[in-house]
């Protein structure tokens, strides 16, 4: 089926997803599938980031996260870190304007002090220029690990404690997730990872607790807006019990 044709059933179904977080993977076997160097790949990728992008605006999603760059690639090869962070600079110069124009909020969330400083000043840019945008939130997790996001919440609500502004025993699910990356973001609804990996790779660790996961072979740099709509067509047809019993 087209796009169109795919997203018209979404739309007669009725039930989209608020959020929908995405593991974007296959880029380096992209590249080596066509005998070109990895950085080729995530290249090739950016195309993808714009029409999932898109793809969300036209279903209506509320958020869309997409995990972009984890702390453990900090540990690849200094020069696809590199390009890596070259790409975002550009992706940011690029799509900055038409992701305004689309009214799409862009917010990072990661350990950012690691970043370069042309890298650290592009994210600065977007995130400013698109803080009125109401349509989308589109997340990116950049140098971001679900451990350390959970470790950085438990020492944020240690030192309140220490200082006497929060009692332990006051502490709950609630004051947790407070403390979190986006704590105004739905849990995803729907968790999507291309290339056929099975497993979570430390991406909101405790976020997806009860997100419906969606795997598929399709490595990222041919992950187009069709295969968005089918993996929410799916969700859809999900029986979502939360631990109760379906009546």
């Amino acid at each position: 089926m087209t796009p169109d044709q795919l997203l018209g059933k979404i739309r007669l179904n009725g039930r989209v997803p608020r959020h929908v977080a995405i593991i974007m993977d296959g880029n380096g076997r992209w590249a080596r599938e066509r005998l070109m160097p990895r950085p080729y790949g995530h290249r090739s990728g950016m195309q993808s980031v714009r029409d999932v992008v898109e793809g969300a605006i036209e279903v209506g999603l509320e958020a869309l996260s997409l995990f972009a760059f984890s702390q453990e690639n900090w540990q690849r090869p200094a020069t696809e870190v590199t390009a890596l962070m070259s790409l975002l600079e550009e992706y940011i110069a690029r799509e900055a304007d038409e992701l305004e124009k689309q009214g799409v909020r862009v917010r990072i969330f990661g350990a950012l002090e690691r970043l370069a400083p042309a890298a650290s000043s592009a994210v600065d840019r977007v995130v400013a220029q698109t803080a009125h945008c109401r349509t989308l939130d589109l997340n990116l997790f950049i140098s971001y690990g679900g451990r350390a996001e959970l470790v950085r919440a438990a020492q944020l609500l240690a030192t309140e404690a220490a200082a006497g502004r929060l009692r332990p025993e006051d502490i709950d699910e609630d004051q947790f997730r407070a403390r979190l990356y986006a704590p105004d973001t739905p849990d995803p609804d729907l968790l999507i990872r291309t290339s056929g990996e099975l497993r979570l790779s430390n991406f909101l660790l405790w976020q997806v607790a009860y997100t419906e996961l969606y795997l598929t072979p399709v490595l990222w740099p041919d992950f187009r807006r069709a295969e968005l709509f089918a993996a929410i067509l799916d969700f859809q047809a999900r029986d979502r019990r939360f631990g109760r019993v379906s009546v």
